[in-house]
């Protein structure tokens, strides 16, 4: 895989949360008064936070949700039942406070930044918004690739800066959303070109296209591999290099995504990813720098049928299961107490020998 100067030293310092902590979880969760594995993923799910927090367990979470936003230069092939103007309005609802994920975001108390990576608009400051534009929408994927190596390296950049963001705000639990009309048809791609799965399996109909629609999509999409990766489509496997498959079918909002989750990792933070869009970027983020896998949390499973591939490549369980499609981070933070119930569990339980209560036998 080739490492971009803007990745390097953020590969580097990625290191797994240590086993040990994960066996120190375990052991304590088999002690509790309960059945073994009786709290099911909840129990997974408190060692996890106990290893990436090595060896520690915050009850009062610090949560951020980071929303990237982008336009896609594909939209123009008809991939969408909606126009590409709807991305400019939906994050200004956002800044509004009138969308889905500024209600759940309020509910539990998570601090809400829409990053502004590439929508083909331009907005006001305000405290809620990181204006942090490298241009306005991907290139079409379909006639050229969706980034040129500079804007590549910019994109992932805005995502390391707001990662450090995250850090410096002192946030323990970060939710990854996204919004960009288009975006399903770089995901799908994405998947089929990370798992080898055909385009038909992980391609769905996005925000509401009709059957003629995706059939349209899956046209769109065939061409784009064929033209970008024609060893890669006869020949699924090995891969071709992450990089080169974000910078050619990817978005600037998946790219800063991607980047994102790198710089989180780095700082070992607690990683939920939201749906299809999400888990692509995360996907990607695996391919090159597999340790990531332990600071990843997947809040729930779309409806987007390839999201269920990107979840069984990188090896990760969905926390939740609730036939959502909306994106924006809204299952991300939909998971959030649930990790938190864990915690609770796993810190306020008697075990065994506290409550004088017997185990059982052997």
């Amino acid at each position: 895989m080739k490492v971009l100067p803007v990745l390097a030293e953020t590969l580097e310092a990625i290191v797994p949360p240590d086993p040990r902590y994960l066996d120190q979880a375990r052991s304590r969760l088999d002690s509790l008064t309960k059945p073994l594995g009786s709290l099911g993923r909840l129990e997974p799910l408190a060692a996890q936070i106990y290893a990436i927090r090595s060896g520690t367990i915050q009850l009062q979470l610090k949560k951020g949700v980071y929303v990237f936003a982008a336009d896609h230069g594909v939209t123009c092939e008809g991939v969408s039942s909606y126009p590409r103007e709807v991305t400019a309005q939906m994050v200004q609802n956002f800044l509004d406070g009138g969308a889905a994920i500024n209600v759940l975001a309020r509910l539990q108390q998570a601090d809400l930044t829409v990053v502004d990576v590439g929508v083909d608009a331009d907005f006001s400051a305000v405290a809620a918004l990181h204006s942090a534009k490298v241009r306005y929408g991907s290139r079409n994927l379909l006639r050229e690739p969706a980034m040129s190596p500079e804007e590549l390296s910019s994109a992932l950049e805005v995502g390391l800066h707001v990662a450090h963001m995250a850090n410096d705000r002192g946030q323990d639990l970060l939710a990854v959303g996204e919004m960009g009309i288009g975006n399903t048809t770089a995901a799908s791609a994405i998947t089929a070109m990370l798992t080898g799965q055909q385009i038909a399996n992980v391609t769905g109909r996005g925000a509401g296209l009709d059957a003629a629609g995706r059939n349209t999509k899956l046209h769109i999409i065939r061409k784009a591999l064929k033209r970008h990766f024609p060893d890669a489509v006869s020949k699924p496997k090995p891969i071709p290099d992450p990089i080169d498959v974000l910078r050619c079918v990817g978005g600037l909002e998946i790219a800063a995504m991607t980047g994102f989750i790198l710089g989180a990792a780095s700082f070992r933070k607690a990683i939920v990813c939201d749906g299809f869009i999400s888990t692509s970027a995360a996907a990607l983020a695996y391919a090159m720098a597999p340790h990531i896998k332990g600071y990843l949390i997947a809040g729930h499973c779309s409806e987007e049928p390839g999201h269920r591939h990107l979840l069984r490549y990188i090896g990760i369980p969905a926390v939740l299961n609730l036939g959502m499609r909306l994106g924006e981070g809204t299952g991300a933070v939909l998971a959030m107490p649930i990790i938190e119930s864990a915690l609770h569990l796993y810190s306020k339980m008697a075990t065994f020998a506290s409550a004088g209560v017997s185990e059982a036998e052997a």
